[in-house]
């Protein structure tokens, strides 16, 4: 089992209930609306997951893309926007052609600790010349090699706190001990940057980019990047 394969599961672990999943995705959607400043045009939101918030988001600008890799994903996403004028899907061959030069933001958030290195770098050029002259490419939920499983235990369960889920997370995180997630964690590990490696890529492929705090959603042991075409 893959990484795309654990996600484009049905039912996944990371999530303890129904309640968790909602109060993350009205996180995240508030975090990258927050980014969003009027006029707002057309933003991709690249790993979307399954976004349920998503119209929070589509209301402070022109359009949204949303787009996944893993079809069951998109499919329930189809089945949740398909129809909304503000809000298209995206897979591979529509994403590719977005007109270069059109974008104003670009949200890549808790998606690069699943992707090697090099499938990075390659994006990295793929979004530089996706964004205009002035658009902004944000990478949140960076995990750093000086973060691990504690903290990412303790801010879980202080969202739960706070979001009246705190039993179930305990429970959650019993049940991820066996998970499948874990298996492919110990597999294949999680793909961590530190602060200056991570500005130093966005050097690299042409982009100027900065730490901002907060970090998107509940976890702010993890790192926000956001970058503009150089």
């Amino acid at each position: 089992m893959s990484w795309r394969d654990y996600w484009n599961r049905e039912t996944n672990t990371i999530y303890v209930n129904a309640l968790h999943s909602k109060l993350h995705d009205d996180l995240v959607a508030r975090g990258i609306a927050g980014l969003l400043t009027a006029p707002a045009g057309d933003v991709l939101d690249y790993g979307c997951g399954d976004a349920s918030e998503a119209d929070l988001v589509a209301g402070k600008c022109a359009k949204l893309y949303l787009y996944d890799a893993a079809p069951n994903v998109r499919a329930r996403l189809a089945r949740r926007f398909t129809g909304r004028e503000t809000i298209a899907l995206v897979e591979d061959e529509a994403l590719s052609s977005i007109p270069g030069a059109s974008l104003d933001l670009i949200v890549v958030n808790s998606v690069l600790q699943y992707v090697a290195p090099p499938d990075f770098e390659a994006l990295l050029d793929r979004f530089h010349g996706k964004l205009k002259p002035a658009g902004r490419l944000v990478l949140a939920d960076i995990v750093s090699p000086d973060t691990g499983a504690v903290d990412d235990t303790k801010a879980l369960l202080s969202f739960a706190w706070e979001g009246g889920f705190f039993v179930a997370a305990v429970v959650g995180l019993a049940r991820t001990f066996f998970s499948d997630y874990r298996s492919l964690r110990a597999r294949y590990g999680l793909t961590r940057y530190r602060e200056a490696e991570m500005l130093g890529l966005l050097t690299k492929h042409a982009f100027n980019g900065k730490r901002v705090k907060p970090n998107i959603g509940h976890n702010q042991a993890r790192m926000m990047f956001v970058a503009t075409p150089a």
